[in-house]
């Protein structure tokens, strides 16, 4: 006589069995995709979760969203054989000049000159469109067979190595990342609580045309309410990233285009000529948020779901490609020694190489947004006279290069050449 209790556990190991991968990513922006390929190169397999569906995930339209890869950056997705498919729509970053000052005065008379003719390697960085980099991105993983994507999905549960959507199949795995941004429902699931706080400024992102040459030059330029970053992109066009108190960012997105122009053009200057909106704009509110942990039972985060910091720098999806890099480190070897590779002493190692790092970047965010987003006289003469001193030091000068370029510290091997 057939056993019903045995049928019933071989019905539920063969669906285990159909829905068991290595590695469940859920977010499928740029860092989920990013890991899921770097994973593939070593045979581990991936289901990335995506709530976008597939036809607003694979738009190419130009938007004006656009990302500063910092060299470190660009090798990760050399090793990845993402590059050649996006490399020719990028603009290499040649110059850095950082200045201080007010909108509609000009820059202060000192500043920080970075050019990349002192560092060996190359360019400090690219500026890449989001269209570009996420259609490679999304093109390589149909091509991957270990790669599984399940777009206009949710997660509605969360165990130990396995998640439950909302169509209701349950996937199951060895490891779940967190690729999920900076309110991260894999955090809160796996019970990690975050700090951080509000910096009362809001980005406002867009693309402008310009009627001169930028010469690959990016500005960041300093002003009382918050930083404006002016980067160079192909066909004389810049992004910008433009930091405003929350209040008059309202005011400004609110704006038509031709007003929304006439309020950028003050602080922008005309060293460029006349400027254009071209794309879309986006906002999106400033804030300093840390997970206080990066890992948890099976759970691993990475990118903003691990630790969202104010854009100043530009550092933002840079640090989470390093922390792709780094858990690809982490796996790797514990895979090549036959480990579990969702287990609390492998995932340990990941959380100790990027812990500090994040933290250090959060810091330095922090202190220079406080320091520069401010029209205190006496702050102002000291990060001008400071901003000087660097500038006339090479070692020094060459230091902060290396650093914006992401050719410092303990550099996981993706990011090596």
């Amino acid at each position: 006589m057939d056993n019903p209790d045995k049928k019933r556990k071989i019905i539920i190991m063969k669906a285990y069995k159909n829905n068991m991968t290595d590695v469940i990513i859920v977010g499928g922006g740029l860092n989920g995709p990013t890991l899921a390929l770097a994973l593939a190169k070593i045979g581990l397999r991936s289901t990335i979760i995506d709530m976008l569906p597939s036809p607003t995930r694979g738009l190419r339209d130009f938007d004006g969203r656009s990302y500063a890869l910092a060299h470190a950056s660009m090798r990760l997705m050399r090793n990845i054989s993402i590059w050649n498919d996006v490399a020719d729509h990028t603009q290499p970053m040649l110059e850095i000049k950082v200045t201080d000052g007010r909108a509609g005065e000009g820059p202060a008379p000192w500043m920080l000159h970075f050019d990349h003719a002192e560092i060996e390697e190359g360019p400090m960085g690219f500026m890449c469109q989001d269209r570009h980099l996420r259609s490679a991105l999304l093109a390589a993983m149909d091509a991957n067979k270990y790669i599984t994507q399940l777009s206009d999905e949710a997660v509605i549960t969360q165990g130990e190595g396995c998640v439950t959507l909302a169509s209701g199949q349950t996937l199951y795995a060895k490891l779940i990342i967190g690729a999920d941004g900076r309110t991260s429902g894999t955090a809160t699931r796996a019970g990690i609580k975050r700090t951080g706080w509000s910096y009362g400024q809001t980005a406002i992102v867009c693309a402008v045309s310009h009627e001169k040459n930028h010469d690959g030059i990016a500005h960041q330029f300093f002003m009382p309410a918050g930083p404006l970053a002016i980067l160079p992109l192909p066909d004389n066009r810049c992004s910008i990233v433009w930091s405003e108190s929350t209040a008059r960012a309202a005011e400004i997105m609110a704006m038509d285009d031709v007003n929304f122009i006439d309020a950028l053009r003050p602080a922008f200057g005309d060293f460029l000529g006349g400027i254009s909106l071209t794309g879309k704009r986006f906002s999106y509110p400033l804030g300093l948020t840390l997970a206080n942990r990066f890992i948890a039972d099976r759970v691993a985060l990475i990118g903003d779901a691990a630790h969202g910091v104010h854009p100043i720098a530009g550092q933002g999806l840079n640090a989470g490609l390093r922390d792709i890099a780094a858990l690809f480190d982490v796996l790797s070897s514990a895979k090549m020694r036959g480990e579990d590779i969702g287990s609390l002493s492998v995932l340990t190692r990941y959380e100790q190489w990027r812990r500090f790092d994040t933290a250090t970047l959060a810091t330095a965010t922090d202190m220079f947004n406080k320091l520069f987003s401010n029209d205190n006289s006496l702050l102002r003469a000291v990060r001008d006279a400071g901003m000087g001193l660097i500038n006339a030091a090479p070692s020094l000068r060459r230091q902060f290069i290396r650093e914006a370029a992401g050719l410092t510290g303990d550099l996981p091997s993706l990011m090596r050449t």
